[in-house]
C-alpha cells in the first residue's frame, strides 16, 4: 500500500472511529447505583409532597431529570425483609424471616446458594461494591455458644472475636468490595467491616437513651462515630465511584444508608436547617448525600450513563415525632394512613426515582404499581441476563417504564407485609389486607385489638382510587373481589412465585401461622 493509499485508509477509519464511537458507548452497559434511605417517608421529598415542610432540592432535581413513580411499594414495612428483596427478586415472606426484623448479631438471612443482583451483574462483567447498612445479618465469630440463641434480639450482646473475619456476608453474596455495619445504627455492634474483616477491635462500650438519638448499648469501635457514619459512608461512596469511573467494566454500587432511621443525628451543618425538627434536619443532610454523589458522578464524566435509584426502605417511623411535625404542618406519610411496620400505605408507599440520563425519561412521572423486588429483572434486562426459574421469582423488569418504550402496568398483583407479618394484596385499585388492624405500629395494633376486644372484620377491602386513606372497609359490600384476591394472594403464596416458571419451594412453611387465614 503506497502513501496516499495509507492516508486515505487512515482517513476513513478515522471518521468511523467518530461517527460510530459515541454509539458503540452509549450501548456500554450503564453504572448502576441504588440508594437506599432508611425510614424516610413518601411525604419527605418535595418532588412527592409540594406541601411538604422539608427543603430536598438534590432528590427534586433527581425527579426533574429521571422518572418519578408515585405508586412504588417496599416489599416490607420493615428494614431487613425489604433489603432482601431489593437483593434477591424474591419477595422478603418466602425466606425464614416471617416477620419483624435482624438483630446486629443475626446470622445471614441470605442462602449461599440463592442468586443475588450483585453475583447475577458479574456475570455481565460488573465490578460490584456495597458501603453501607447490611441489616441482612452475616456469621460473626460468636465465642459464647449459649448466645447463639438469642442473637436475633435487637439488645443482644455475645461474645464475639472482632480479630477474625466475619462469614457469609456481603462478600459471599457477590460483592467485591464492601464497607459497613451488620445492624441499624441503633443496634451493637458498632463496628465497621471492609472486606469481611472488622476494621478495630471494639473496646469501649457506648449508648444513647436520647429519645431521638437512641442507640442501644453495645461494643463501640474508637473510629466508628455515630454522628459522623453517614458522612464516614459517603465519603467511601465517593472514593468507589472515582476510582471505577475510568476502569473499562462498569460497575455496581449498591449504598444503603443508615439515615434518617435512628439515632436521629444531623451533623452540625444541618441542625436547624430544616425548620422542622431534628429528623428534618437529618433528612435534608440525606439529601445532601444524594447532592454528592450525582456531582461525583458528574465531575467524572460518566453521569449520562449511570443508571441511578434512590428509594426507601420502609415508610417513616413514628421516632421522627408526627405530632412535633405537624405543628409545622409536615406529614411524612403524606395523605397515606399509617408508618414504618404497616399494612396501610403509610408502611410501605415509598418515594422511588430512576434518572438514566442517556436513556432514560426526563422529568416523568408514572403511576405504574412496582415494587422494590423488581431491581433484579430490571438489571437482568438492562444487561441482557436470562434470569432461570429458581432466581428472582417476584421480579418484573421496570425498565420499559423509565425508558418509555410502554406505558402499561408491569405487574397484575402486589403483595405487601408488615412487621407482624401479616399480608395484604394489591391488584388495581383494590388493596385486601389479610388482618384487623394494622399489623404494626399504627393503631389499631395487634395488641389493640387484643387488649380491647374491638369488633373488627378479620379482613379489610379498600378501594384507593375512592380511598386513597383506607377509611372505609368495603369487605361486607363486596364479597366477590374479596374472594378472587384472597384466592389470587393463596396462589403466589403456595406457587413459591408471583412470576411466570415453575413453582418455587417458599422457606419455612411448617407453623407459618400468618397464611393459615389464607391457604385454609
Amino acid at each position: 500500500m503506497n502513501k496516499k493509499k495509507t492516508i486515505n485508509f487512515l482517513l476513513i477509519l478515522f471518521n468511523l472511529l467518530v461517527a460510530f464511537g459515541p454509539i458503540a458507548s452509549q450501548d456500554k452497559s450503564p453504572n448502576i447505583i441504588y440508594i437506599l434511605a432508611d425510614d424516610l417517608g413518601y411525604g419527605d421529598v418535595k418532588a412527592f409532597n409540594p406541601n411538604g415542610k422539608i427543603s430536598t432540592p438534590n432528590m427534586d432535581a433527581m425527579a426533574a431529570n429521571g422518572v418519578k413513580f408515585t405508586d412504588a411499594h417496599t416489599s416490607s414495612a420493615v428494614c431487613s425483609p425489604t433489603r432482601y428483596g431489593i437483593l434477591t427478586g424474591r419477595y422478603n415472606w418466602r425466606s425464614s424471616l416471617k416477620s419483624f426484623v435482624l438483630s446486629g448479631y443475626s446470622k445471614s438471612l441470605i442462602k449461599q446458594e440463592r442468586t443475588t443482583v450483585p453475583e447475577m451483574l458479574k456475570t455481565q462483567g460488573y465490578a460490584t461494591a456495597y458501603i453501607g447498612k447490611w441489616h441482612l445479618g452475616w456469621d460473626w465469630a460468636i465465642e459464647d455458644k449459649d448466645a447463639n440463641l438469642e442473637h436475633n434480639k435487637l439488645n443482644a450482646n455475645p461474645k464475639v472475636d472482632f480479630a477474625v473475619p466475619v462469614k457469609n456476608g456481603p462478600s459471599t453474596h457477590g460483592f467485591d468490595y464492601t464497607f459497613g455495619f451488620c445492624g441499624s445504627l441503633d443496634m451493637a455492634p458498632y463496628v465497621y467491616i471492609e472486606n469481611d474483616m472488622p476494621t478495630m477491635v471494639p473496646t469501649r462500650t457506648t449508648i444513647s437513651v436520647d429519645e431521638k438519638g437512641i442507640w442501644r448499648k453495645g461494643l463501640t469501635s474508637d473510629d466508628f462515630v455515630h454522628a459522623n457514619v453517614l458522612q464516614d459512608l459517603t465519603d467511601k461512596a465517593v472514593d468507589y465511584i472515582e476510582k471505577n469511573a475510568k476502569e473499562t467494566s462498569p460497575f455496581f454500587l449498591y449504598f444503603p444508608l443508615p439515615a434518617p432511621h435512628t439515632p436521629i443525628l444531623p451533623t452540625t451543618e444541618f441542625l436547624g436547617k430544616s425548620n422542622t425538627n431534628m429528623y428534618g434536619d437529618f433528612v435534608m443532610q440525606v439529601d445532601d448525600v444524594v447532592r454528592q454523589i450525582r456531582e461525583t458522578l458528574k465531575r467524572q464524566g460518566i453521569s449520562e450513563n449511570t443508571f441511578l435509584v434512590f428509594t426507601s426502605d420502609n415508610g417513616c417511623s413514628p421516632k421522627a415525632d408526627f405530632k412535633e411535625l405537624e405543628k409545622v404542618d409536615h406529614d411524612p406519610s403524606y395523605v397515606y394512613r399509617g408508618t414504618k411496620a404497616d399494612i396501610f400505605e403509610g408502611g410501605h408507599r415509598v418515594p422511588f426515582i430512576v434518572e438514566w440520563p442517556s436513556k432514560g425519561l426526563k422529568n416523568s412521572s408514572t403511576d405504574k404499581v412496582i415494587c422494590t423486588t423488581d431491581f433484579f429483572a430490571t438489571c437482568a434486562e438492562l444487561t441482557g441476563y436470562q434470569i432461570p426459574d429458581t432466581e428472582a421469582e417476584d421480579s418484573y423488569s421496570m425498565l420499559s417504564l423509565i425508558k418509555g418504550d410502554k406505558d402499561e402496568d408491569i405487574r397484575e398483583y402486589t403483595v405487601h407485609h408488615s412487621i407482624d407479618g401479616s399480608f395484604a394484596i394489591r391488584q388495581g385499585d383494590w388493596k385486601l389486607s389479610v388482618c384487623s388492624g394494622s399489623g404494626g405500629w399504627s393503631y389499631p395494633r395487634p395488641q389493640d385489638v387484643e387488649k380491647e376486644k374491638l369488633d373488627l372484620p378479620d379482613m379489610q377491602l379498600y378501594n384507593l382510587k375512592d380511598d386513597i386513606g383506607e377509611t372505609k372497609n368495603l369487605i361486607a359490600d363486596n364479597p366477590k373481589k374479596t374472594k378472587e384476591l384472597k384466592k389470587a394472594l393463596k396462589k403466589i403464596i403456595l406457587d413459591g412465585r408471583s412470576t411466570s416458571g415453575k413453582n418455587q419451594e417458599n422457606d419455612g412453611m411448617e407453623g407459618w401461622k400468618q397464611i393459615e387465614m389464607i391457604v385454609n
